[in-house]
């Protein structure tokens, strides 16, 4: 207790394209902002797809480059208009692939990461399995893992793949599941399906985190260079950013470690 809260970790995996994986991140951060909490995106990715290259930092230098004393920690933190903060892990290549093969540096990443949690609320990842399965920092693992997913029946199949590969990885644990693209009927039905699958052949239990409906606002919003709660506050999309930022920031939401209901997962 006299360390203080520990900070939220959500590790985002996604099943449906990198855009729409970029748009739900920055907004959902937007709304945490908004709520008043510190929020920091993660970009570890290992190619040029992750918000990083949304929010049109590419170059940015890398919590690696810290870890590797290239550079300062509050040089590779970049706030955002949207209120959030965000950081990119590794640049994802063969260089930093061959630094990362060094015990210490591995380990001096993975303090510095943890170092950086601490200064804020929340922070979101942009994450990915490795060929391995492996999640690209260890103590990943330690905080809450979500599938995003959308009503297509191929993103469908992909995220129940995910969760496969992940159940294969760490062993049973639950996985929160966000439907993007989705009205809420459509939404709760995907949900239902993976969560009964998962249960019945994996033994795995799926929780409801939110979904996000389709909503041009999101890219009129993005043209302006601002989130869909700040352009444009009524709508749909908004609503939804709203409510989904209220469970990740809630105390009640403890999808790795199994406390929130899993509804139609029995």
């Amino acid at each position: 207790m006299l360390a203080g809260p520990k900070p939220r970790v959500f590790t985002f995996l996604s099943a449906t394209p990198d855009d729409e994986k970029s748009a739900m991140l920055s907004n959902l951060g937007a709304s945490l902002v908004r709520a008043g909490n510190h929020v920091t995106l993660v970009d570890a990715r290992s190619g040029s797809h992750g918000i990083c290259a949304r929010l049109e930092l590419p170059h940015a230098g890398t919590l690696l480059d810290v870890a590797c004393q290239q550079r300062a920690l509050s040089d590779v933190i970049h706030p955002m208009p949207q209120g959030f903060s965000v950081a990119m892990l590794t640049r994802g290549g063969r260089r930093d692939a061959e630094e990362l093969a060094e015990a210490a540096k591995a380990r001096r990443l993975a303090n510095i990461f943890d170092l950086m949690a601490r200064q804020a609320d929340i922070l979101l990842v942009d994450g990915e399995l490795d060929a391995a399965d492996a999640l690209p920092l260890a103590s990943l693992v330690n905080g809450e893992i979500v599938v995003q997913v959308s009503t297509g029946a191929s993103s469908i199949k992909a995220a129940y793949s995910i969760v496969k590969r992940l159940n294969a990885q760490l062993g049973r644990r639950p996985f929160g599941i966000l439907v993007t693209g989705a009205t809420d009927q459509e939404a709760q039905v995907v949900y239902d399906n993976m969560a009964k699958a998962s249960n019945r052949y994996l033994a795995v239990q799926l929780n409801w985190l939110g979904s996000v409906p389709e909503d041009e606002h999101v890219r009129r919003a993005a043209r302006l260079g601002r989130s869909v709660v700040d352009a444009f506050p009524l709508a749909g999309a908004s609503v939804a950013f709203r409510r989904l930022a209220g469970r990740v920031a809630g105390p009640e939401v403890m999808l790795g470690m199994g406390a929130m209901h899993a509804v139609g997962a029995n």
